[in-house]
């Protein structure tokens, strides 16, 4: 049987009870732990701080509506934006794609990536659009600044 002052060759035992009495092995371990409490830290959090887009892509344009490929969770009404920053209002749901009326210039986009803004579009209403102009989406277009208090509504 091997003792702890001697150093045979299979002791893994004797060496492991031997190397807890060393400070400096002591300290790597604790250094050890926190490195992996650190890790696991890191790694349960990793994913709660990202957020996904759902994108698809036009397959074809013609007289302002755009079919667009890759929406699984869209809704009817929501405003989504193309690569141009031309955005748009989904109208028409289908199986394979959705079918959204373009707010802006059509000749561009076929091929273009489209992004879900997660939100149903709403326009200004009230008392601060009395003798404004503004465009389809409630945008005011007469350079006179923003609009001042407002509410939305759906469209």
């Amino acid at each position: 049987m091997a003792t702890l002052d001697s150093e045979p060759e299979g002791d893994w035992l004797g060496r492991g009870a031997r190397a807890l009495d060393n400070p400096q092995i002591m300290e790597l371990s604790v250094r050890a732990a926190e490195l992996t409490t650190l890790l696991e830290s890191r790694i349960t959090n990793f994913y709660t701080n990202s957020k996904v887009d759902e994108i698809g892509r036009v397959v074809s344009v013609g007289d302002g509506i755009a079919r667009v490929y890759g929406f699984n969770e869209i809704q009817a009404g929501e405003m989504v934006e193309f690569a141009r920053s031309v955005k748009g209002i989904v109208l028409n749901l289908e199986n394979e794609n959705v079918g959204i009326v373009v707010f802006g210039s059509d000749t561009a986009i076929k091929g273009d990536l489209v992004k879900r803004t997660g939100s149903i579009v709403d326009v200004p209403a009230g008392k601060s659009l009395l003798g404004r102009v503004v465009d389809a989406l409630g945008v005011p277009i007469d350079g006179r600044g923003a609009l001042s208090d407002h509410e939305g509504r759906l469209v």
